[in-house]
């Protein structure tokens, strides 16, 4: 694929999570609302294909390294450190944010986003999500985005907007107020890094940290999936 078409990978992503929660949904019978539970396991699945296709895609163009521009040895732990304080604050400040314009409450959160699922599977998850999350996303928006669109500003104003744009179907729910509420919950984490990293071109502190906050996510799921009443309790507190 020449690389010009690369950042037409970005509104794809979320057509693409539209499209297969739909699908599980007709399949499986049941409606969304009843599926949005296995989000998290259905985003680990989008990942990985989406992380094969960018290294079949870029692997006669200098690889899937060269397309979100790593360089070994380039990261120093601190830099890691402070990236993922920096995320978890932003994250978590968003969604706080957000909670509170859409839904009146400080300390919002979609209760499907915790929701129990079988067990080996959240076991599973705990390690897939997070590392097929970093790569899948950064190297999209980042990778096919920032580091490919010339124009200062587009170059992080279109990554970023899709960047956030995606988690408003993941899971994918007919209703206006969520989506909106995840849409604003990410933009300002999104924003940001986009900009660090058109400055810096060094990928690895942002997946790191990526990685850590969906690793939290991925650890309460499996906390709500094993211990029995601890997603009513989270849910009702």
């Amino acid at each position: 694929m020449s690389k010009k078409f690369l950042p037409i990978l970005m509104p794809l992503r979320s057509i693409i999570f539209i499209a297969v929660f739909i699908v599980i949904s007709m399949i499986a019978g049941r409606s969304l609302s009843d599926i949005s539970n296995t989000w998290s396991v259905t985003a680990s699945a989008v990942n990985i294909i989406t992380a094969a296709a960018l290294i079949f895609i870029t692997k006669n163009d200098g690889g899937f390294k060269k397309l979100i521009n790593y360089e070994k040895g380039k990261t120093a732990p601190k830099q890691a450190v402070g990236m993922s304080v920096l995320i978890l604050f932003l994250g978590m400040g968003g969604m706080y944010l957000a909670g509170f314009l859409c839904y009146g409450k400080i300390l919002y959160a979609p209760p499907m986003m915790i929701a129990p699922i079988p067990v080996p599977l959240a076991v599973i998850n705990l390690i897939v999500l997070p590392v097929s999350t970093a790569l899948a996303e950064d190297s999209i928006y980042l990778g096919c985005g920032v580091n490919t669109i010339k124009n200062r500003y587009i170059s992080v104003i279109f990554p970023s907007f899709f960047f956030a744009l995606q988690h408003s179907f993941i899971p994918t729910l007919p209703d206006a107020r969520y989506m909106v509420y995840r849409f604003l919950s990410f933009l300002p984490l999104t924003i940001v890094l986009c900009i660090i990293y058109r400055k810096n071109r060094n990928p690895m502190p942002i997946m790191i940290g990526h990685a850590i906050i969906d690793l939290l996510t991925a650890g309460q799921i499996l906390a709500t999936s094993a211990i029995p009443g601890f997603y009513d309790m989270m849910i009702n507190r």
